[in-house]
């Protein structure tokens, strides 16, 4: 199935303990089908310390699935994402505005 949600997308989240919240999306991982949102369901992760790094109580963005996440459209309202051929490609679009989300 194609990916509704990308990398760089600014999204909300649905359900879950940081419900209502927005971030944009760090990475995805479709195999699995969860996203990693910048400042949405952090958790502390103890690391050791490193000669790059120091260590402690880290805290860091889990993954979250993607059927707690919505597209932001225009308007900044949640929305479903579609797909439609322009031309000769396959292009995404927010289903409430009909607005063409990657050009």
């Amino acid at each position: 199935m194609a990916a509704k949600l990308r990398k760089g997308d600014k999204v909300v989240v649905l359900a879950g303990k940081d419900k209502g919240k927005e971030g944009t999306i760090s990475s995805v991982d479709p195999k699995a089908g969860k996203a990693v949102v910048d400042g949405i369901n952090i958790a502390i992760r103890a690391t050791r310390q490193s000669q790059t790094s120091q260590g402690g109580r880290i805290p860091k963005a889990m993954p979250i699935q993607l059927s707690n996440l919505a597209l932001i459209d225009a308007n900044g309202k949640p929305t479903r994402v579609g797909f439609r051929i322009d031309g000769d490609k396959k292009v995404r679009f927010a289903k409430t505005t009909g607005d063409v989300i990657d050009a």
